[in-house]
């Protein structure tokens, strides 16, 4: 096996312990804002913004470094419109046919159903592919490795700098979600992961009173 090219690690930063504390609190403080929104203003988004989150997303850590995502920014009104409508087919036969009472009873307190408005309203969304395997140059597969860990590490780091940029975020996955490949024209070796809609909350938006858990729930320290 042919030894990988390694390099300096030199954009490492080591930070005093002060500072290493305040930043981490002051990011906690930050992402603990963070709701999911599903109420949008159609306001558009400035540009470069999401570019840039989604290159923020694309230093995510994956297999083998085979990066098996692939964005899909729609703006497009006919596009969402027609994204719309499938979504909207797939959550009626969900919320009235395939969903389990446990589930519903899950999703009671979220005040959610088979209505999708925000699929139209809001200004961007971006659909997030994961790719089972790469094609070569000589149109070879190239395999890909832990695809569904990878993309879903990209898929959070994608959601931390829309926050932190200043945008509303919300994750939904009608299922299935076939129908983004016809829509968006994708191949085949790709499946719809999610899709991730972005933009400003609308002026009166409102969120479900939820709490998180607090960190001796969901961490232990041996």
């Amino acid at each position: 096996m042919t030894d990988a090219k390694l390099v300096p690690l030199s954009a490492w930063i080591e930070r005093p312990e002060e500072e290493m504390r305040a930043r981490a609190a002051a990011f906690y403080e930050e992402m603990r804002r963070r709701r999911s929104v599903r109420e949008f203003s159609p306001r558009p988004i400035p540009g470069g913004v999401v570019e840039d989150c989604l290159r923020t997303a694309g230093t995510a850590p994956s297999g083998a470094n085979r990066q098996p995502w692939h964005f899909v920014v729609v703006r497009d009104p006919e596009r969402k419109r027609r994204i719309r409508e499938a979504a909207e087919e797939e959550e009626r036969a969900f919320y009235r046919e395939r969903a389990p009472d446990d589930w519903l009873e899950a999703l009671a307190p979220l005040g959610t159903d088979e209505r999708k408005p925000f699929l139209e309203t809001a200004p961007c969304l971006i659909a997030i592919f994961a790719r089972s395997f790469g094609v070569a140059p000589d149109g070879s597969r190239v395999k890909h490795y832990y695809v569904q860990e990878s993309v879903g590490i990209a898929t959070g780091f994608l959601i931390a700098a829309l926050h932190g940029a200043g945008l509303a975020t919300l994750t939904h996955t009608p299922s299935p979600m076939g129908f983004l490949n016809e829509i968006l024209g994708r191949p085949s070796n790709e499946r719809p992961f999610l899709l991730l809609v972005t933009g400003y909350p609308a002026p009166a938006a409102r969120v479900p009173d939820i709490g998180r858990k607090e960190l001796a729930e969901i961490a232990d320290f041996l």
